[in-house]
C-alpha cells in the first residue's frame, strides 16, 4: 500500500493551514503512525538549522515536533528568504543556491522539481502518512504556471487537498468560491474537503452558508474550527500584526522587541512570552519605546538596511537613550551586529550600503562575507550550558572594551572551541549569534532575576519554564481542537482514499 497523504491549502496566507497540518501530525502520531510534514517551497524569514547544519522553514519544524520526529530538511526542500522587496535568497536542501529576483526564480523553479520529488519520495518510503502544506493561495493564477507548490505539488504527489479558509477577516464564502472556481476542473476535483478556520460565535449561524457553498462547489465543509488562544510558533511575518504593542501592567518586567523591517526568527522571543513575570511588546515607533527593563534587537535578513531604517525613523537614538536610562539590551544575530561600532559590506553581500556606523553599544565590528554559517551549537557561559543555532553571514571582531558572551564547545555534534557574541564592560549590553538563546531556561531566569534585583524585586525561584514541555502541551491542545471540530470520519476517509496500491 502506498503512503497516505493529504495537503492543506489556504484561501490566503495566514489562513491557518500550518497549524491545522501540525494538529493532524499530532493526531496521527498519537495513533502510532509514522508521519512527516512536507512543504515543497516555503517563503519565510523564520528558519531553523537541523542537526546536520541544514536550513529549513520553521513551520515544518514545529509540524515535525508535533509529529514527534526530528526536523529533516527533506520536509522543506526549498526555502526562499526575502532580502529586498524584489530579491530572495534561494536555499535548496538546506544550502544557499543563489540570490534571485522574482522573475528569474519564476523561470528557474521547475529545474528544482527532481530535488523536490527526491525529498518527497524519500519521506514517503519511510513514513505511513505525509501531511503536505501549500503556500499562499492556489488561486494566484499569475503564478500557477509550472507550479511547484499548491496544486502543482498536489498533482506531483497525487495527494487530495483540504482547503482552509480564514473567516476572521470576512468574506469567507466568497474566498472559498473564488479560490475553487479559479482552478482548472482537474484541480477542483482534487479538493475533498473545506475547513473554515478562526470562527467566533455560534456555528449554527454558518449552516446555511455551508450548505450553499457545498452546493456551489460540490465540496463538503468538513469542519469549522474556532478561534483559540493556543500558543504555537508563528512563521509568517503577517502574524506580527497581531503581536502586542503595549505592556501588560500586571507583569513585573517590560520586554520590548524592536520590530525590524526585515525581522527574522522572531520565534526567538517565544520563551520570554511564557515567563510568569514578563510582558512582551513589539515596537515600531521611537515614541513607543520608553525605557523597558529588557530591550531586544532580533535577527534581520538585511541588517544594513534595517540599521539605516532605525536611524531614519528615530529608533536608533531611542535605543541608545533607553540603554543610557537603564534598559538591558540584548541583540541576536543581526541585532548583535547592529549594536556594534561599524558594519562593513565591501562586496555588497547584503545591500548597496558598503559601510555605516552601528549603534556603538558594543565595541565590535562586523564585516559581511559570502560564507553563511549554519550550525546547531552548544556553548557555555559561566556555569550555564546553552544550546541554540546560528544562521548568519558576517564575521564580528571584538575590541578592547568587549568580552565574549559565551564559548562554543560543539557545532553539529563536533567538538569546537571558539567565542560567540560580546558583552560590554558593565554587562548591560549582550550580543550573540545564538538563535534560541532564551529557550535555555536556567540562563534566562538568571538574566530576568538580575533585572528583578535591579528594580528592587525579589528573584523568582523554581520558575524555569521548559519550552519543549510547553510546546508539547500546546500541540496536544491543537490536536484536540481539530478533532473536536472536524468530521474525523470524513477526514480519515480522505486519508484512506489517498493511498493507492503500488
Amino acid at each position: 500500500m502506498a503512503v497516505q497523504s493529504v495537503m492543506f491549502q489556504g484561501t490566503a496566507s495566514d489562513a491557518g493551514k500550518s497549524w491545522l497540518a501540525a494538529a493532524v501530525c499530532r493526531i496521527l502520531a498519537n495513533r502510532g503512525k509514522k508521519v512527516a510534514p512536507f512543504k515543497s517551497q516555503n517563503m519565510a524569514l523564520n528558519s531553523f538549522i537541523t542537526d546536520k547544519g541544514d536550513e529549513m522553514g520553521r513551520a515544518q519544524v514545529y509540524q515535525a515536533e508535533a509529529a514527534r520526529v526530528n526536523p529533516d530538511v527533506r520536509m522543506n526542500p526549498i526555502l526562499l528568504k526575502p532580502s529586498t522587496d524584489q530579491d530572495s535568497q534561494v536555499i535548496v536542501m538546506g544550502k544557499v543556491l543563489a540570490d534571485m529576483d522574482a522573475v528569474s526564480y519564476f523561470k528557474f523553479k521547475t529545474k528544482l522539481i527532481p530535488q523536490i520529488m527526491e525529498a518527497y519520495n524519500g519521506l514517503a518510503e519511510e513514513n505511513d502518512v505525509i501531511i503536505l502544506e501549500g503556500a499562499g493561495s492556489p488561486a494566484e493564477i499569475n503564478l500557477n504556471k509550472n507550479s511547484i507548490v499548491n496544486m502543482g505539488m498536489a498533482r506531483m504527489a497525487d495527494s487530495p487537498v483540504i482547503l482552509v479558509a480564514d473567516i476572521d477577516k470576512g468574506g469567507v464564502f466568497a474566498s472559498i468560491y473564488g479560490t475553487v472556481k479559479l482552478m482548472p476542473e482537474e484541480d477542483q476535483r482534487r479538493i475533498k474537503g473545506i475547513i473554515i478556520n478562526k470562527f467566533r460565535g455560534d456555528k449554527t449561524l454558518l449552516e446555511p452558508g455551508n450548505k450553499m457553498i457545498e452546493k456551489l462547489t460540490g465540496i463538503p465543509v468538513i469542519g469549522v474550527v474556532p478561534m483559540s488562544d493556543i500558543d504555537i510558533d508563528e512563521e509568517d511575518s503577517v502574524a506580527l500584526s497581531r503581536k502586542p504593542r503595549q505592556k501588560n501592567t500586571a507583569k513585573d518586567l517590560d520586554v520590548a522587541v524592536i520590530d525590524l523591517n526585515k525581522i527574522s526568527n522572531f520565534t526567538d522571543i517565544h520563551s520570554l512570552k511564557i515567563q510568569p513575570d514578563v510582558s512582551v511588546r513589539y515596537v515600531l515607533k521611537a515614541e513607543e519605546l520608553g525605557t523597558p527593563d529588557l530591550l531586544i534587537l532580533p535577527g534581520s535578513k538585511n541588517t544594513n538596511e534595517d540599521l539605516a531604517a532605525l536611524k531614519k525613523n528615530g529608533l536608533a537614538a531611542a535605543i541608545t537613550r533607553a540603554h543610557a536610562n537603564g534598559s538591558i539590551v540584548v541583540g541576536i544575530c543581526g541585532g548583535y551586529q547592529i549594536l556594534g561600532r561599524k558594519l562593513s559590506d565591501p562586496a555588497g553581500i547584503e545591500s548597496a550600503i558598503k559601510e555605516q556606523a552601528g549603534l556603538g553599544l558594543l565595541d565590535t565590528e562586523t564585516v559581511f562575507n559570502e560564507k553563511k554559517t549554519t550550525t546547531q551549537a552548544v556553548a557555555k557561559r559561566g556555569n550555564y550550558v546553552l544550546t541554540g543555532y546560528e544562521i548568519h553571514m558576517g564575521t564580528t571582531t571584538l575590541g578592547l572594551n568587549a568580552s565574549p558572551f559565551a564559548v562554543i564547545q560543539e557545532t553539529n555534534g563536533q567538538a569546537e572551541q571558539r567565542n560567540d557574541g560580546a558583552v560590554n564592560n558593565d554587562g548591560t549590553v549582550i550580543g550573540t549569534y545564538l538563535h534560541g538563546i532564551f529557550d535555555n531556561p536556567y540562563w534566562t531566569r538568571h538574566l530576568l532575576n538580575q533585572i528583578r534585583l535591579s528594580k528592587g524585586l525579589a528573584p523568582l525561584v523554581d520558575t524555569e519554564v521548559s519550552i519543549s514541555e510547553y510546546k508539547d502541551q500546546q500541540y496536544e491542545k491543537l490536536a484536540k481542537l481539530f478533532a473536536d471540530n472536524v468530521d474525523m470520519e470524513k477526514f480519515d476517509q480522505i486519508l484512506r482514499d489517498s493511498a493507492k496500491d503500488d
